[in-house]
Parts: structure tokens; sequence; C-alpha cells
């Protein structure tokens, strides 16, 4: 069994650690993923949400993803450093960002997801399986 995944935002302030291991991981070239990184995609690491600690005080901003259901961002109000996302439509899931983790070299992305908004100049592993939108649950 491997190490819980730790990490949080840039200044410390928002912790997480994380049992297990990831069930789903993936970089999302969505609207809102870009929107959100300030680039082409985010990365993501997807866990059981049994479990988790989360500390420190996190503010959360909510908007509706492409399915109706409310996805929630956590991030820190201090840095402004993105750490987490839960969606309303599956709460037994945490997902966190990539570059969050202490060890980011701890992801190994599985899939690329809303390919179909990929932008021209955000290139990602050609070798990745991908999915025009969300794959089915």
């Amino acid at each position: 069994m491997s190490s819980a995944y730790t990490g949080g935002c840039a200044c410390g302030a928002v912790r997480y650690e994380i049992p297990g291991e990831p069930v789903f991981m993936n970089h999302c070239q969505c609207l809102d993923c870009q929107h959100q990184s300030g680039t082409g995609h985010g990365s993501y690491l997807t866990f059981a949400a049994a479990g988790v600690k989360l500390t420190g005080e996190s503010a959360q901003w909510g908007k509706e993803a492409d399915s109706g259901h409310v996805k929630t961002r956590g991030f820190c109000p201090t840095c402004g450093s993105p750490v987490y996302l839960r969606f309303s439509a599956m709460p037994d899931i945490f997902t966190v960002h990539a570059a969050s983790l202490d060890d980011p070299s701890r992801f190994q992305p599985q899939v690329v997801t809303y390919r179909a908004r990929g932008l021209p100049w955000d290139t990602l592993d050609p070798a990745l399986p991908g999915f025009e939108r969300m794959p089915p649950g």
C-alpha cells in the first residue's frame, strides 16, 4: 500500500491528506478548466471522499457544469491557489489539482477529457486516450 496523498495551497493555509489510490487521473480541456487554470487545461486526481482530511479554511465557488449539476471549486482565500473540486452529482468523490500535491510526480494522467474544447497551442500527450466530453460514469 502506498503512502497517503498530501498537498494543499501555495501558502500552506489549506491542506489535505487522502488515504488510498486515485480512482481517476485526467487532464481536462473544458472551458471552465481553461478559465480556472489560466491555460489550456486542468490536471486532476479523483479519490473516494471517505477518509479525506481537509484542514484550514478554504473559500468555495460553484458553477453549473455541462451536465446541469454544480461543480464546486475549493481554493485558498489567502494565496488564491486552487486546491480541490466537489461535484453535487457525485458526493462520494473528492478531486484535487495535480499541482497541489506535495509530490506532483505522483500524477500519472490516464485520459484527456473534453478534447473537443482543446486549444491548438495546448499540446497534451497524443498517446493518452481522449474523450470529446466527459466519459460515461
